[in-house]
């Protein structure tokens, strides 16, 4: 698809989520959970932390009639964050909820033990950025897991190949952070 028509839509998007209210939970949609893979084969809770240290479930949304790009959320009370890739100078770019008010989340994989692992966007490949636990000396991967077991990948979506492709209140958004189906992809 046209990256300005992916652009387009995705303004379309935002202004119908504002409209509509944003944020329920509706019956046309399906709940997957977001996963690290530990290379040891166990799963890593992927949360949002706040500058509390209160954590918060990240989500994928299914919308009924759209299993092909699922959005991915921070869930904080009963409202929803967008999770993105937000610009960065450093190597391995961070991934946050935001918050058009400045109330921005950090995302981190929490390890049985409750250490938590940094997750970041770590390269990209055209239009995908492969986000990364990053735990020592090591990358693993993330997942979406539905209720029925299906699994797909989380990745960064870059629309446009502008460096920032949108401001949520003063943070620039690199990349939007998506389910998508597994491709076989390294």
């Amino acid at each position: 698809m046209h990256v300005r028509m992916k652009a387009a839509l995705l303004q379309i998007g935002i202004a119908v989520i504002a409209a509509t209210g944003a944020g329920q939970v509706s019956a046309e949609e399906t709940i997957w959970h977001i996963k690290g893979i530990h290379p040891k084969g166990y799963l890593l809770d992927i949360k949002a932390v706040d500058s509390d240290g209160k954590l918060y479930d990240i989500k994928a949304i299914e919308q009924e009639g759209n299993p092909h790009m699922l959005d991915v959320k921070a869930i904080v009370g009963k409202r929803r964050k967008p999770v993105k890739v937000v610009v960065s100078d450093h190597r391995w770019a961070p991934v946050r909820a935001l918050d058009v008010n400045g109330k921005n989340l950090d995302i981190k994989a929490l390890t049985p033990e409750g250490r938590q692992l940094d997750v970041k966007a770590v390269r990209r490949t055209g239009s995908i950025i492969h986000l990364k636990v990053i735990g020592i000396g090591r990358f693993f991967g993330i997942k979406a897991i539905a209720p029925n077991g299906r699994i797909y990948d989380v990745k960064g979506d870059k629309m446009s190949d502008d460096r920032a492709e949108m401001l949520i209140g003063s943070v620039e958004v690199h990349a939007h952070v998506k389910a998508l189906p597994q491709t076989g992809a390294p």
